[in-house]
């Protein structure tokens, strides 16, 4: 059985594409029509290498074009019109889900003095910097062991990374990095949503590590923290050691599933204030709030930091979690909606460990289907624990984690 999703969707549509490319270039050749015939035949080739440079958007409006001129003529056209709808309906497609994911405008018609700036280190009072694409991240570096380092990947998207310190305590054995991505936490602040992509925290977190001048490391990720982490595993893996993938949301569609029958955990009032809320589309109602404090208590911490707690709570930025992901934990709305990398998981070639909180809004059970698709993880649930395990159960969660790192570095 085929399970769609939003990578085998665009795969279909590329595929149709070519297909119905390749069908119009043999019907030129029949009637001797060699120009118009040869465009077709190579379009897909000069497609794929042009939206390289200037992105999907672009390269289809020349190719496309190209395409429109040489079939202008009547007969051609009135034969192979609908074949070439097909063409153009694929394409767009293919590109909205691309534009989605990654912003509409292309990486290097995007360059700016903010990205020649990447990768230099700057020291401000007791803080440290790193410039990226829009603005500087803020780390702060823990530790002094001799371990492989490791980079703690905070959630949100749009929150901080204050609610990891407690992993700083692996700072005996290997140098730890802690840092806000773009937008909030010590972070600059942005509201530019050209830079809500799961590209550009890629490209920021690689430029922290090259900064920092590590060829090599653990990457610790939570929740949408595992998401960057995995696809920064993708784009860089000669630079990845091992991946700690924390209550692991790599299937946004499951993780909305999870939500959703949570909800139905809830008292009366709060699942009757979420579904009016939703149906009027106003997450501002008192109602709305006290629902998701509810939910929050009993599956996102259970015994927060208040200092840390409140330190995250006024430095979020909101506009970059509702853009990506929505209002709460269990409305989604965002660009990261369809975000489904399971089919993926197979691929990974690292240890991989995987944790989860026992009353973790990830699901345990999902965490568990995640680790048996990826080749040799294993998987540990922490007692006594919602989502934010380094609150609930920092103890349990220090050890687990100290023993998987370890447990690699003897293996170098």
């Amino acid at each position: 059985m085929v399970t769609w999703s939003v990578e085998t969707l665009n795969l279909a549509f590329i595929v149709i594409a070519i297909l119905c490319s390749l069908y119009i270039a043999f019907m030129a050749l029949q009637y001797k029509n060699a120009a118009w015939g040869a465009v077709f035949l190579f379009a897909p080739i000069v497609y794929w290498l042009l939206s390289r440079w200037v992105g999907p958007l672009i390269a289809g409006v020349v190719v496309l074009g190209a395409e429109v001129f040489y079939i202008r003529q009547p007969y051609p056209w009135k034969m192979l019109g609908r074949i070439y709808i097909y063409v153009v309906l694929c394409w767009a497609g293919s590109t909205t889900i691309f534009i989605r994911a990654n912003g509409w405008m292309p990486d290097m018609l995007r360059r700016s003095a903010s990205v020649q700036q990447a990768g230099r280190v700057e020291t401000t009072s007791a803080d440290t910097y790193v410039a990226v694409e829009g603005g500087r991240i803020w780390y702060k570096r823990s530790g002094a062991g001799t371990g492989t380092p490791v980079i703690l990947v905070h959630g949100g998207p749009g929150y901080s990374s204050f609610y990891l310190k407690p992993l700083e305590a692996l700072g005996d054995e290997r140098p730890v990095i802690r840092y806000d991505q773009l937008g909030a936490g010590h972070s600059d602040k942005t509201t530019d949503s050209t830079l809500f992509t799961i590209a550009h925290f890629v490209k920021e977190l690689d430029s922290l590590r090259a900064a920092l001048g590590y060829d090599k490391v653990h990457l610790i990720g939570h929740s949408w923290g595992t998401i960057l982490a995995f696809e920064y595993y993708r784009a860089h893996p000669e630079h990845v050691t091992s991946l700690t993938l924390a209550s692991a949301a790599l299937s946004i569609p499951e993780w909305e599933r999870n939500a959703r029958r949570l909800v139905l955990t809830l008292s009366d009032s709060s699942q009757k204030a979420i579904a009016a809320s939703e149906a009027a589309s106003d997450y501002d109602s008192p109602d709305y709030q006290r629902a998701m404090e509810e939910f929050y208590g009993k599956y996102v911490w259970r015994r927060p930091v208040q200092e840390d707690l409140d330190s995250m709570t006024k430095t979020v930025n909101q506009a970059i979690y509702t853009y990506m992901h929505g209002p709460s934990e269990f409305t989604i709305t965002g660009t990261l909606k369809t975000y489904d990398a399971t089919k993926l998981l197979r691929r990974i070639k690292v240890p991989t460990l995987y944790t989860v909180g026992e009353y973790d809004e990830a699901d345990p059970a999902t965490i568990k289907r995640f680790a048996a698709k990826t080749p040799g993880a294993r998987v540990e649930v922490i007692p006594d624990a919602a989502h934010v395990v380094t609150w609930d159960n920092p103890e349990a969660t220090i050890r687990v984690v100290r023993e998987f790192l370890r447990g690699v570095d003897s293996k170098k």
